[in-house]
């Protein structure tokens, strides 16, 4: 289901391909996420069999990115295991405020890649 050649055009569409106005914007403005998503996507024209499993690289590439949605994987995940203290997962990222922000920053990032990765393998592999 997943191949290196599916984790380099991510990384490529993800990081290389990435302006730095679309990084900053793209959880701002819904054209940003979408124009990301689209260019994320452009490279996995080289190895989709089907314009459904492309369509989905794209459409739930723009929609994790727009809404932030590891954060939300990350907050339900930590209110699943710990209830009795919703409250302390009820942050920007979804992780205790005593937790570094750059230990927090860098786990919503590989939350989000996983997502990524997942979705993109399911899509290409069944679709």
């Amino acid at each position: 289901m997943f191949t290196m050649d599916q984790l380099m055009l991510h990384l490529l569409g993800d990081y290389v391909l990435q302006s730095e106005y679309m990084a900053a914007n793209k959880a701002k403005k819904t054209w940003v996420a979408f124009f990301h998503a689209f260019v994320y996507s452009a490279p996995f024209l080289l190895i989709c069999q089907s314009y459904p499993a492309l369509f989905v690289i794209f459409f739930t590439h723009a929609i994790i990115d727009r809404f932030r949605l590891a954060r939300y994987v990350i907050m339900a995940k930590n209110i699943a295991g710990d209830p009795v203290h919703y409250r302390n997962y009820l942050t920007s990222s979804g992780f205790p405020e005593n937790l570094p922000a750059w230990s927090a920053g860098w786990l919503v990032v590989i939350v989000d890649n996983i997502m990524h990765l997942f979705i993109n393998g399911m899509a290409i592999y069944y679709l």
